[in-house]
């Protein structure tokens, strides 16, 4: 069955956000011209995914309501001749289907995976974690979904990262650790750096067989007293059925303040309208 589904966790509080996270969801803090969730369903339309399930949590409901129709800012846009933003606004209902489910406790990301099953069915589908930003001219889903058709396993995105940063990330153990497709063994959850596996690192996407859901909702709480999505994989793993993708662009943790930073400053000096101007400003700070 051809992967036609994604799931975007966003029910989080973003304290390593706070303040900006105070009122405005982080997904909706903008990195140069758009908010991050957007980023993260165009990153999905590259891959021809279309159908998405965004995971929020109460107080959140802003998230969907930047894909909706907003007919009052379309008819100010149009009465004033604004015709460029006006297609830009209504291009965000029409780009996607997005639906949204509440996640109403925070029980950790494999619960918020777990709650979106109903939508899901009985299919394969992606998740992808907006804060991380992945370079826009990429499409690592869709090559991570091509992998998925290829060796009929779940498929994660992995990047190599300084041992001693393992322990903020999930890690794998594998049989060649220089290869850009390979099995895992095992997943561990933010190991301590003197014992990881690896110093391969989830970085938030992941293509799924709809079996996870049966083993999530058997796990007991891991690491943080939270249901980890990491221990799902790792009995995935155990299974012989999870395979890791090599990511070697450019990534963001977009979710950390310096991130954020560093994701604002390529991206801006990327950008066909004012990039050149951009780059010719930040040279004084050289």
């Amino acid at each position: 069955m051809p992967v036609r589904k994604a799931v975007i966790p966003a029910a989080g509080l973003g304290t390593r956000f706070l303040p900006a996270s105070k009122a405005v969801p982080k997904e909706l803090v903008t990195v140069v011209d758009r908010p991050i969730i957007q980023y993260t369903v165009e990153e999905l339309l590259r891959a021809g995914i279309t159908n998405i399930c965004i995971v929020s949590s109460p107080g959140k409901e802003s998230l969907t309501h930047h894909f909706s129709s907003n007919a009052k800012l379309e008819s100010a846009l149009e009465d004033k001749g604004k015709t460029d933003l006006l297609e830009e606004v209504k291009r965000l209902q029409d780009m996607a289907d997005i639906y949204s489910v509440m996640q109403n406790q925070p029980l950790g990301l494999g619960h918020a995976v777990w709650v979106a099953r109903e939508h899901v069915e009985d299919e394969p589908f992606a998740v992808l974690l907006p804060d991380e930003l992945m370079d826009p001219a990429g499409n690592l889903v869709g090559e991570m979904v091509e992998t998925f058709d290829d060796r009929g396993a779940c498929v994660v995105a992995v990047a190599q990262v300084p041992r001693e940063e393992i322990n903020l990330y999930g890690s794998i153990d594998v049989d060649d650790q220089s290869a850009e497709t390979m099995w895992v063994n095992s997943v561990i959850e933010k190991p301590d750096p003197d014992t990881a596996p690896s110093d391969l690192a989830l970085i938030g996407r992941y293509v799924l067989e709809p079996d996870i859901f049966d083993v999530l909702g058997k796990l007991d709480p891991g690491a943080g007293g939270e249901i980890q999505l990491t221990d799902a994989l790792n009995v995935m793993a155990e299974r012989g059925r999870l395979v890791a993708k090599r990511y070697r662009g450019r990534r963001w943790d977009a979710g950390t303040k310096q991130g954020f930073l560093e994701a604002t400053v390529a991206l801006a000096a990327d950008h066909p309208e004012f990039g050149p101007d951009f780059r010719n400003y930040i040279r004084q700070f050289a």
